[in-house]
């Protein structure tokens, strides 16, 4: 089923958003984005997404597609004519999907947590634990990418798009704390990455102001962590 008007429900700020419109620019689709107040859920977004109550959600039709890695697969199989995302290859495939778990539960908490530390002793302790995560991912992107430009090759894919869409987040929490996380001397490949992939139109049209998102994360520190960093 390709036919059927699409819609996004998103919040702006959201890494988990932001790479489904990655994927939506990669693939040339059209599609209404719907900003949500999730302080204030709407009434839209209660009935399309009932269980978990969170974005993204993409509707299609009549369809509800919950949990932005679900949607992306479902994008890159609903319009395979465009250019995979995921790798053909069985197996590359369920590594490229390990990675982009490995990403939402290790990588992306682990940036967070950071922001939450309370101490300069706390925080020193998360940025550590960050750079290794990172590391881990250096590793990954070697095996993916295998010599090519990005993790799909040739040609963005599945994780570039997946770890891509944190990138304004990673940056802004360098800021808030100080800290470099995207460190040349450590991840040296992931740095390059980084640079081919901000030069791409899928990253420069969808990736928020990084001055944005470091004010709405020190809005965060004081409005639900009660802690800061100057």
């Amino acid at each position: 089923m390709t036919e059927g008007e699409l819609k996004l429900l998103g919040r702006w700020s959201s890494p988990f958003v932001i790479r489904v419109k990655m994927m939506l620019e990669q693939k040339g689709l059209n599609y209404e984005y719907i900003e949500q107040d999730l302080l204030n859920k709407s009434e839209l977004l209660l009935k399309h997404n009932p269980i978990y109550k969170k974005v993204p959600v993409l509707i299609h039709g009549d369809r509800d597609i919950c949990e932005s890695l679900v949607i992306l697969q479902y994008i890159d199989e609903n319009w395979s004519k465009t250019g995979p995302m995921l790798p053909v290859d069985p197996y590359e495939r369920a590594i490229a999907r390990f990675w982009a778990a490995y990403i939402d539960d290790k990588l992306l908490s682990s940036f967070i947590v950071i922001m939450k530390a309370a101490t300069e002793e706390e925080k020193a302790g998360k940025i550590a634990d960050a750079h290794a995560a990172l590391e881990l991912l250096e590793g990954a992107f070697m095996k993916c990418a295998a010599g090519k430009d990005f993790f799909g090759g040739d040609v963005i894919g599945y994780l570039d798009v997946t770890l891509g869409a944190c990138l304004a987040w990673i940056k802004a929490v360098e800021r808030i704390s100080g800290a470099k996380l995207l460190d040349e001397t450590k991840v040296p490949l992931l740095m390059e990455w980084v640079k081919r992939f901000l030069a791409t139109d899928c990253a420069k049209n969808t990736l928020p102001d990084v001055e944005r998102v470091e004010k709405y994360g020190r809005d965060l520190q004081v409005a639900r962590w009660n802690v800061g960093f100057g």
